[in-house]
């Protein structure tokens, strides 16, 4: 990876006004924040920054207001929380270009923080106009970006201002890149890729990167399904893509090209409906009842995963092996968690997870911590594990 400017390549920032793109796209309810995890964690930049003396103008946005002006989307409901989690006051502007952006900065004083209201109210953010960009970098002399979960976007406050004012890395941003670097960058090998959840079809780009990056492919959830079918096992009712049959089966033949083993359940936890505590049972892979589903990988398959934890340097996974939301199709998934983090906590183990459920899953199995990195980035983190480059990093590379 190409290197990049970080906040260790800033001096003398007292009086700067420096535009911080950040991420506070977070979850609400009754009008306060549920969680402020995102909050949480460009707190560490904010800070540094307001510690040597910088004006700090903060640029996010905040839902899909598709260029419209949103009252329940205004970065106002976000701001008592930030403050919060800052532990600091935090002014606001009710918007990000013009008179009231203005007005609001030429108050500050060294180190104070403001937030902008919601860059997406205008619709030059997500076309990434020239004019609606040179408008925003009229308000810093230098741009830092913290939000790698809107990097694979190329909007004006997450690529243009790049173009327009030095640009850096925060702190959030450059943990995750290197994280990445050692999760597919450039790994320890073995590498071992688990990737689960319902659809194949969301994730074929995935799946075609990795077999030619990874060791061991663990393929679970859903998804796995639809690989066990190709190969011609009835797979009862369960949750299948029959129609992906040859993509399937395209992706085996490029794995074995490749020298990448592809790891497939060889037992499943079947029920014959979709709830919590349903009467469930063991079975064999090739012994699926016809009225029946699988929603979770066995026994067998989970110590055949547990095994690849066990052989690998580096881990990457996107994807529950199993219904894990509903107990006891939790079980594979709990297991699998728990070993990689135990492996990671002896040194054995350089473990990279990220994806929304990836996130909720070892949350629930209560190992995110011990993990090397967890990325709260969606799309973004999808879309570096495709390979693909992402407009808002490769704009820090200038």
């Amino acid at each position: 990876m190409p290197a990049f400017k970080t906040l260790d390549d800033l001096s003398d920032i007292a009086g700067k006004r420096v535009l911080v793109r950040v991420d506070l796209n977070v979850p609400m309810k009754d009008g306060k924040v549920t969680d402020a995890t995102r909050i949480e964690r460009v707190a560490p930049t904010i800070q540094e920054l307001s510690n040597k003396g910088a004006k700090v103008i903060l640029l996010a946005h905040f839902g899909r207001p598709k260029g419209e002006v949103v009252a329940d989307m205004s970065l106002k409901l976000v701001a008592p929380a930030v403050e919060e989690v800052l532990d600091q006051h935090v002014a606001f502007a009710s918007d990000c270009i013009g008179a009231p952006a203005t007005e609001a900065i030429a108050k500050m004083g060294n180190g104070d923080i403001l937030l902008l209201e919601n860059t997406r109210f205008h619709k030059g953010e997500e076309k990434n106009t020239p004019e609606f960009t040179a408008r925003l970098a009229e308000n810093g002399d230098l741009y830092v970006n913290d939000a790698f979960s809107a990097a694979h976007r190329a909007h004006a406050s997450t690529e243009g201002l790049a173009h327009h004012l030095p640009a850096y890395a925060g702190r959030t941003m450059q943990a995750e890149l290197e994280a990445l670097e050692k999760g597919l960058g450039k790994p320890e090998h073995p590498v071992v890729a688990i990737v689960g959840g319902a659809k194949v079809s969301t994730k074929i780009d995935l799946l075609q990167n990795l077999v030619t990056r990874v060791d061991a492919l663990v393929i679970g959830g859903g998804m796995a399904n639809t690989f066990i079918a190709a190969q011609g096992i009835d797979v009862g009712k369960s949750l299948c893509e029959h129609d992906l049959a040859d993509t399937a089966k395209a992706i085996m033949a490029e794995a074995e090209k490749s020298g990448c083993a592809i790891v497939l359940p060889l037992d499943g936890v079947v029920a014959r409906e979709f709830k919590a505590d349903a009467d469930n049972e063991i079975v064999d892979i090739h012994a699926i009842p016809a009225d029946a589903m699988m929603l979770d990988v066995g026994p067998k398959s989970v110590d055949a995963v547990n095994e690849w934890i066990s052989k690998a340097a580096t881990l990457v996974w996107n994807g529950p092996l199993g219904a894990f939301e509903i107990s006891p199709f939790d079980r594979a998934t709990v297991s699998a968690a728990k070993h990689a983090a135990e492996q990671t906590r002896a040194g054995n183990l350089v473990s990279v997870a990220g994806g929304g459920d990836t996130v909720s899953a070892l949350n629930h199995a209560g190992v995110a911590d011990d993990f090397t990195y967890v990325s709260t980035a969606g799309g973004a983190f999808l879309e570096w594990m495709e390979g693909k480059e992402l407009p808002g990093v490769a704009v820090l590379h200038g």
